[in-house]
């Protein structure tokens, strides 16, 4: 199984970061995608890639610190892009839900991060809250000359999903999916199969029966299971789609024996 989005270098996991690799992998959990959010998110994400088979990273401004970004940051950026094992540009997007960046600059760097995606031929991880519209206009231009995307812990209807699906990009669900009463849970088990990866946004958004402590990658399987249940097919079916689905996008090979 993949979880295809985490944040193992957050300072959540100080301390037992080791400890909860291994526990994904004794889980089942042989590949772990983690996500860059910031410059420095993102050098450690190519750290722990370069240092753990298992692990691969995504080098990316997510949209609270799109202010973060000069050029000096981003020639930074785009010198990790190029490093071995970095699978995707991202996350990147818009989040007018807490607007940490004014919103003019969040559409200015995520514009850039999407033509350097284009540039470097990687697909792209999108974080899109409260933004969906404009996030879809701003895709569309690029949509074309990237190697796909994924929205992630995708928030929509199924409308909203053949949108994304139009562009040829996918979606992911995690942990939100099994809380009660969840439209994303509706959507999940509408939408085609093979349109969806499976993560946890670890240390955030917990799985009951977990929800309120600290998110981890080995928690993917519980997404897992509840799709199972959602759609009434074998958790087993769910792994082999989703798993294929991930490893296509991110262009993945076998990891950890998995």
């Amino acid at each position: 199984m993949i979880d295809s989005h985490c944040h193992l270098d957050f300072d959540a996991f100080d301390g037992i970061r080791e400890d909860v690799i291994e526990e994904a992998r004794t889980a089942g959990i042989h590949t772990i995608i983690n996500v860059g959010a910031d410059l420095a998110s993102s050098e450690r994400s190519v750290k722990l890639a370069q240092t753990h088979d298992a692990i691969r990273a995504t080098v990316g401004i997510h949209p609270h610190d799109a202010k973060t970004l000069t050029d000096g940051t981003f020639a930074q950026l785009k010198k990790l892009a190029a490093t071995d094992r970095v699978v995707a540009i991202g996350e990147i997007g818009l989040d007018y839900y807490r607007d940490l960046s004014p919103r003019p600059v969040q559409r200015k760097t995520f514009n850039r991060q999407l033509q350097l995606a284009v540039e470097m031929k990687m697909p792209v991880v999108i974080h899109t809250r409260e933004a969906f519209e404009e996030t879809i206009e701003i895709v569309e231009k690029y949509a074309h000359n990237l190697p796909g995307g994924v929205f992630h812990c995708f928030s929509g209807d199924a409308g909203d999903a053949s949108r994304v699906f139009d562009l040829g990009f996918i979606i992911s669900v995690g942990g939100v999916i099994t809380y009660k009463n969840s439209g994303m849970a509706r959507m999940a088990a509408e939408v085609p199969l093979d349109k969806i990866m499976l993560e946890t946004d670890a240390p955030y958004l917990t799985p009951v029966p977990h929800r309120g402590k600290t998110n981890r990658p080995a928690y993917v399987s519980l997404v897992c299971d509840k799709l199972a249940e959602l759609r009434g097919v074998p958790a087993g079916e769910i792994e082999k789609v989703t798993d294929r689905t991930c490893r296509k996008l991110f262009r993945l090979v076998e990891t950890f024996g998995g």
